[in-house]
């Protein structure tokens, strides 16, 4: 079991910078593939990113790659996903996902946190 809070969002204008977290409780977070995800309103969610168990590989929706970076630090529990040069449709409620296979999703979800991005 993984229990999963992210922190981080809020409202930007376009152009700026975020970083989110996501605190992981359980011992055995090292050991899982982690990732965000996102839901703009009425569309579904989408795969944004995602790590390795090891932090040795990443992966990136097209519509990010570039501008977005994920990371994590094991030894606090912790995976980042720092977001810049963010676009207006780039607004969504971004959500941590633990056990996530290539981009199909896990069974561990945080509560999600909501970026906005304004013109």
């Amino acid at each position: 079991q993984v229990q999963l809070v992210e922190s981080g969002g809020g409202l930007v204008q376009a152009g700026g910078s975020l970083r989110l977290s996501c605190a992981a409780a359980g011992r055995t977070f090292s050991s899982y593939p982690m990732g965000w995800f996102r839901q703009a309103p009425g569309k579904e969610r989408e795969f944004v990113a995602a790590i390795t168990w090891s932090g040795g590989r990443t992966s990136y929706s097209d519509s990010v790659k570039g501008r977005f970076t994920i990371s994590r630090d094991n030894a606090k529990n912790t995976v980042f996903l720092q977001m810049n040069s963010l676009k207006p449709e780039d607004t969504a409620v971004y959500y941590c996902n633990a056990g996530l296979i290539a981009t199909t999703s896990g069974p561990y979800w945080g509560q999600g946190t909501q970026v906005t991005v304004s013109s």
